[in-house]
Order: structure tokens, then sequence, then C-alpha cells
């Protein structure tokens, strides 16, 4: 197999059969050797996070595959923390899709002015460019539409695939007493087909988890989800 992309927390190789085999690191994205799943650099190394993540994202993809939902995902490789997916292309140089269920974060930060910390937010959507330079900016559907990243249907696609498996996801970790705060997930196109996919990871490392008041660390999260 051949490396095609060295990422933050994932490293990226071709398999012979044209499929995509992604490597889990232990490297998380933060701040100041603090977590943060919306940060742009990596802010630390936790020991197990690589596998962890990838057990909780075959998890929640096993179940999406079930119900129809379209991912990337084909299987999972526990012993070498790797994940075996289709081959799809990204929209752009990539998007990023939060849906945020509780005013926290970089919500917190911009619209402060207006919400108070942990206000309920209703599925609230909202996508960002990928761009470390210029701190992955937001952008709205029309800017998206205009710029040849996505059409105005395929947003639509993107927003509501988004809401239902943000949902779909709070759901589960209602289960085990969970509260989901927000999540951030990743689309792109089938390169066969075209059609719009669910990519990259679903996993502590991308969402904010809390039970009761106190914040669920994405080991953790691994734990009680998977109990």
């Amino acid at each position: 197999m051949e490396l095609v992309y060295t990422g933050k927390t994932k490293n990226v190789f071709q398999l012979e059969d044209g499929h995509y085999l992604l490597q889990f690191k232990d490297d998380v994205t933060g701040e100041d050797g603090v977590f943060d799943p919306g940060a742009n650099t990596v802010g630390l190394t936790i020991e197990g996070a690589g596998l962890a993540g990838l057990r909780l994202t075959s998890f929640f993809y096993s179940k999406l595959n079930e119900q129809g939902v379209p991912t990337h995902y084909v299987d999972a490789n526990f012993d070498d923390a790797t994940m075996t997916v289709k081959p799809a292309t990204v929209f752009g140089n990539g998007l990023e899709v939060i849906c945020r269920f509780k005013a926290v974060g970089s919500f917190l930060r911009r619209y402060g002015a207006y919400v108070k910390e942990g206000q309920d937010l209703d599925a609230f959507v909202e996508v960002t460019i990928k761009d470390d330079e210029r701190q992955d900016p937001p952008i709205s559907a029309d800017a998206l539409a205009m710029l040849g990243i996505l059409s105005l249907e395929e947003y639509e696609i993107l927003k509501q695939r988004t809401i239902e498996i943000s949902k779909f996801v709070a759901a589960e970790l209602a289960k085990k007493g969970l509260t989901l705060y927000d999540i951030k997930l990743e689309f792109g196109r089938d390169a066969k087909t075209n059609e719009i996919l669910l990519i990259d990871e679903i996993s502590g490392g991308n969402m904010r988890a809390y039970k009761g008041d106190e914040y669920i660390e994405p080991l953790q999260l691994e734990k009680i989800m998977l109990a």
C-alpha cells in the first residue's frame, strides 16, 4: 500500500483494490495541551486515543450502514488501528460540518452577546472551510454555491444528513446517560457514483459529550459507549 496523506490525527494509504486505509493516531486536536474537537492544530497526544477513536467510529458507522445512511466505511482492524474505506472526493479542499445542540466552544465565543453557555440549540448546522492558515472560517450556503464548492441542492442534502446523523449519535449517547453538546462531521462524494457520503470518523475526538455537568474525555467516552 502507498502512503498518500499524512494528517493531524490519521495517515491515509491507498490499497491495491482501490480502497483506502485510514491509520488512526494517538494525536488529538487542541491548544496548549487541552483537547478541543474544533481546533485545527494537534494539541496533545493521548495514549490509546487512536484505537479508542477507531472502535467508536466502527460502532457508529456499522449502525449507520445498517440503516442505509451513505458512508465510506467498509470495515475496521482493531489490531492495527486501521479502517478500510471507499474512495471519495472532498468538497473543495475539504469542509467540516458542525451540528450544535448546546452553545459552547467557538459558537459561544462568537455569539456570547446573544446566548448563555450551555444554552439549548436546535441542531444548528454550520459549515467551515478546512483551512488552517485562515483558522477554518465559517461559510454560508450561498457562498459555497457561488464559489463552486457545492450546489445549494447539495448543501440541503448535507444539512439534512448532518442533522439526521447527529441526532442518531445523540440518541445513542443518551442510552448511556450522556448528552451530546456538539459534533463535527465530514462529507465527500463517492468517487464512483458521486453520491454524498459521510467520511472520516465519528468518535470522542470530534464531539463534546457530557454526563450532567461533567465533560467526558474521548477515551472515557469510548469505554462508556462500548461497555
